[in-house]
C-alpha cells in the first residue's frame, strides 16, 4: 500500500512523462520530415527548375537578342500583365520529318545498346554473384575500375582501337584474318560498342544487387524435382530477376537515347540522334525555343511510358 507522498510522486510523474513522450515523437516527427524534404528539394532544385525554365523558352519565339527568345511575361501600359505563348515549335518538331527519324533512330540505338548490355552483363552478374568471397570482390572491382578513367577519355581511346590504322585492324592483319583495313570507325558498329562498354557496368550492379537476394535453394529443388538447367533458368531465375533486368534497362536505355559525346567521337557525325539535333539547335542554328522543344520532347517519350509503367505495376501489387 502505497503512502499518500508516493501517489503525489506518481501522480506528478505522469504528466511529466506524457510531455516527454510527445516532444520526443514531435521530434522524430520533424526529423522525418525532414530527412524527406532533403531529396524532395534536390528534385526541385535540378529537375523541376530546370523543366519548367526549358518548357518557358519552349513556348517562346526566337529573335536576335540576348537571350536570343521572347519573354513569357511581358508588362504593357498600366501596368498589365501580358502572357505570350507560342506552340509552333512543338508543330515545327511534327512538320519536319528530320526530328522524328532522329528520334526513331535514337530509340533504335539505344533499344538495341540495352539489349546488347543485357546479353553482356547478365551472365558477367550472374558470375559474379556464384564467385567465391574474395573473388567476387574482385571481379566487382574490375566492374567499377573503368569509372576511374575519365569518360573522354576512354572513348577517345575506343577511336585509336577502331581506327583504319588502328590497333585492332592491325591486330587482324597480323594475324592473318584479313589483308587490308576494315572501316569500323565513324559507323554504328562503332557507336553501339561505345554505348555497350559505356554503360554495361549500370547493367551489371542492379542485377548483382538483385540475385545477392536470391534464395539460390530454390534452383537446387528445382533441380531435385528433374528440370533441366535451361528449364530452370526460365522458370525460377530469369522471373525472380526481372525487378534487377528492368532497373539495370532503364538506367542503360534512358541516358543512350540521349546520348552525344558517343555518337559524335565514334559515329563522326554519320549516325545522326538526338543529343547532337539539340547541340546544333543550342549552338550552331542558336535557335533556343526549337531546341527546347525537342528536349522536352525527348522527356516525355522517355518518362510518359515509365510513369505508365509504374502505374501498372502499383496497380497489380494493391491486386495481390
Amino acid at each position: 500500500m502505497s503512502t499518500p507522498a508516493e501517489a503525489v510522486t506518481t501522480t506528478e510523474a505522469g504528466p511529466k512523462a506524457r510531455i516527454l513522450h510527445r516532444l520526443m515523437r514531435l521530434a522524430q516527427d520533424r526529423w522525418r520530415t525532414l530527412v524527406l524534404l532533403v531529396p524532395f528539394a534536390w528534385l526541385l532544385l535540378f529537375f523541376l527548375a530546370p523543366f519548367f525554365i526549358v518548357l518557358k523558352i519552349s513556348l517562346a519565339e526566337t529573335v536576335i537578342a540576348s537571350p536570343p527568345f521572347t519573354p513569357m511575361i511581358e508588362w504593357i501600359d498600366d501596368g498589365i500583365m501580358h502572357i505570350r505563348v507560342v506552340i509552333d515549335n512543338f508543330a515545327y518538331l511534327w512538320e519536319d520529318d528530320l526530328y522524328a527519324k532522329t528520334y526513331l533512330n535514337s530509340l533504335k540505338i539505344s533499344s538495341i545498346s540495352t539489349i546488347l548490355c543485357l546479353l553482356v552483363g547478365y551472365p558477367m552478374a550472374y558470375a559474379i554473384v556464384r564467385a567465391n568471397h574474395t573473388t567476387k570482390h574482385v571481379l566487382l572491382m574490375l566492374v567499377i575500375l573503368p569509372f576511374w578513367t575519365s569518360f573522354l577519355l576512354r572513348v577517345y581511346a575506343w577511336m585509336g582501337l577502331l581506327a583504319d590504322q588502328g590497333t585492332i585492324n592491325n591486330l587482324l592483319i597480323a594475324i592473318g584474318i584479313i589483308d587490308e583495313p576494315m572501316r569500323m570507325l565513324y559507323t554504328p558498329f562503332a557507336v553501339y560498342v561505345g554505348i555497350v562498354y559505356t554503360y554495361v557496368p549500370f547493367m551489371i550492379l542492379p542485377l548483382y544487387a538483385n540475385m545477392e537476394k536470391l534464395d539460390w535453394t530454390l534452383l537446387e529443388a528445382a533441380a531435385d524435382l528433374g528440370a533441366r538447367p535451361i528449364t530452370t533458368f526460365f522458370t525460377v531465375t530469369l522471373p525472380m530477376t526481372m525487378p534487377g533486368i528492368i532497373a539495370g534497362s532503364l538506367l542503360v536505355f534512358i541516358p543512350a537515347t540521349g546520348e552525344y559525346v558517343i555518337p559524335d567521337l565514334l559515329g563522326g557525325g554519320n549516325v545522326l540522334m538526338i543529343g547532337r539535333v539539340l547541340y546544333n539547335e543550342f549552338n550552331a542554328n542558336i535557335d533556343w525555343p526549337v531546341a527546347s522543344a525537342v528536349a522536352i520532347a525527348l522527356l516525355l517519350v522517355l518518362v510518359l511510358p515509365m510513369m505508365l509503367y509504374q502505374h501498372i505495376q502499383a496497380k497489380e501489387t494493391e491486386a495481390e
